[in-house]
């Protein structure tokens, strides 16, 4: 699958470095090395209904990391899915009359142009489920080969008990993980299954639904399997960072890591787990069950600089819940035409590129970047304390570091 086109990020003057990270099983900063090749999956989109804020949210996340670690030194090998088949796609397309890969086409084509208008480097490797499914037919077998896979009327489930990281990345009970588990993919009430939470590898062939003739026999992959067998195939058993939205932690990324390590035998799947939080409209997270969405197409559309949109993302540190405002894109459009007025002096206030750094190795913390940014144009359109090379240094580094043009 063909992923977006090429954001130009220019080179840094300086290293920036250690670079450490929020780490969701051990809930401590952890270090992330510099000094190789690294590796990242984050879950890309279901293409039912793409992009609203929360997803670019998390995006722009992960992209600011990419900037950081290769500004640190590290070459960063990036690899994100598409979940282009799937039940809420499949419902989606039955409840608006369409074909589903017409839909899964036009959704992820309008992600790409999302992801390009908002200036996010593009994965190395931007797979879909659907061109994946002999990876998934192969992790299978050696689920199979591992004695970690049964049969309940020609679907496929993966025994839980096999799992080394389940209630450790998204730190729930058991009672908790069943509650929630049939609102995120899972089915803990299907009689036949030898635990709640064992999760569906693969789906047999059903009537009117998408299948696939594999030694499997004919069907689909389950949700889970899908991650597991990409990030392995692209990335290597042992990846840097899983990332992804905060509500991904159980079931999906908990049974993601389950099915790679059982799979190989190696462990960790992932030496660091990172998580964004949930972007909020008026009052409740934004899902597209409750329709409380805004989407970045539209509000591109409407003449919003997308350059303001992320800059308003940015401004919240990409682990904490927050809610979009309205007032907080006007408060981004204003600080940006501030920025772009104090970089076009011939000389500003002192250098700050080494303290921005600082505050984004620090776990990416992006609104300090940008208050240090904020008192330098405040500083240099009041003619403060100067320094010819100044603009210009910090230009370069707020593009490559925040990927603000």
């Amino acid at each position: 699958m063909q992923a977006w086109s090429p954001v130009a990020v220019p080179a840094t003057t300086q290293t920036f470095g250690p670079l450490r990270v929020f780490d969701s099983v051990s809930q401590e900063l952890v270090q992330l090395d510099c000094d190789r090749e690294v590796t990242m999956y984050v879950c890309g989109i279901t293409p039912y209904d793409a992009t609203h804020m929360g997803h670019a949210a998390t995006y722009v996340a992960f992209d600011t990391l990419q900037r950081i670690w290769r500004a640190c030194g590290a070459t960063v090998n990036y690899t994100q899915n598409v979940t282009d088949v799937d039940d809420p796609l499949i419902e989606r397309a039955a409840a608006t009359d369409r074909d589903w890969q017409d839909i899964a086409v036009e959704q992820t084509n309008l992600f790409r142009s999302d992801m390009e208008a908002l200036r996010v480097i593009p994965p190395a490797n931007y797979i879909g489920a659907v061109e994946s499914i002999d990876l998934v037919v192969e992790r299978i077998n050696q689920l199979k080969a591992a004695d970690a896979v049964y049969d309940l009327d020609g679907d496929l489930y993966y025994d839980i008990t096999k799992a080394r990281l389940l209630g450790e990345i998204a730190h729930l009970s058991r009672d908790e993980m069943i509650a929630i588990f049939s609102q995120r993919g899972g089915d803990p009430q299907r009689p036949g299954k030898h635990d709640p939470l064992d999760a569906l590898l693969w789906r047999h062939e059903r009537p009117n639904d998408p299948s696939w003739p594999t030694e499997l026999g004919a069907g689909r992959p389950g949700w889970h399997i899908e991650c597991a067998a990409i990030a392995l195939k692209y990335l290597g058993n042992t990846i840097d960072v899983q990332g992804g939205g905060s509500d991904l932690k159980f079931p999906h990324h908990e049974m993601s890591a389950a099915h790679a390590e059982t799979a190989t035998g190696e462990q960790p799947f992932a030496r660091a787990f990172m998580h964004t939080g949930m972007v909020a409209l008026n009052g409740e997270k934004m899902s597209k069950s409750l329709g409380n969405l805004v989407f970045v197409s539209k509000l591109t559309a409407s003449g919003i600089d997308p350059m303001a949109i992320r800059l308003t993302i940015l401004n919240n540190h990409y682990r904490t819940e927050w809610e979009w405002f309205d007032s907080s894109l006007d408060t981004a459009v204003a600080r940006l035409e501030r920025w772009r007025a104090a970089l076009s002096q011939p000389a500003g206030a002192l250098d700050i590129t080494a303290q921005i750094g600082a505050a984004l190795t620090n776990d990416l913390d992006t609104p300090r970047a940008i208050g240090l940014i904020d008192e330098w144009a405040h500083a240099t359109l009041n003619g403060d304390d100067s320094d010819p090379s100044s603009p210009t240094l910090l230009s370069q580094t707020i593009d490559a570091l925040l990927g603000i043009a």
